[in-house]
């Protein structure tokens, strides 16, 4: 079983950035390739970033490649995303989700654990 908590949400301006957080229980997470999702009101939860347990893969959505980097620190079980030049249709709860022995999938139902969410809100 593996618990996710995400953090570093809040409200930003565009063109700002934040940087959010999730934080993994278990002691394997290295195991597993960790994804960002993001959902809108009324919308599917969509595919942001995923990358491997070594962090040497990753993969992005078309929208926000080139202004968010996901990265991972396997000594602290943290998962990170690093959003850059946000708009306002950035604005969504971002989640995160724990995918055993994956290979950065963008399919949702490939994911096996979720985070319970966090609010980010860009102004235009």
């Amino acid at each position: 079983q593996v618990q996710l908590v995400e953090s570093g949400g809040g409200l930003v301006q565009a063109g700002g950035s934040l940087r959010l957080s999730c934080a993994a229980s278990g002691r394997t997470f290295r195991s597993y390739t960790m994804g960002w999702f993001r959902q809108r009101p009324g919308k599917e939860r969509q595919f942001v970033a995923a990358i491997t347990g070594s962090g040497s893969s990753t993969n992005y959505a078309d929208s926000v490649r080139g202004r968010f980097t996901i990265s991972r620190d396997n000594a602290k079980n943290t998962v990170y995303l690093q959003m850059n030049n946000l708009k306002p249709e950035d604005t969504a709860v971002y989640y995160c989700a724990a995918d055993f022995g994956g290979v950065g999938s963008p399919q949702k139902y490939d994911y096996d654990y979720w985070g319970q969410g966090t609010q980010v809100t860009v102004s235009s």
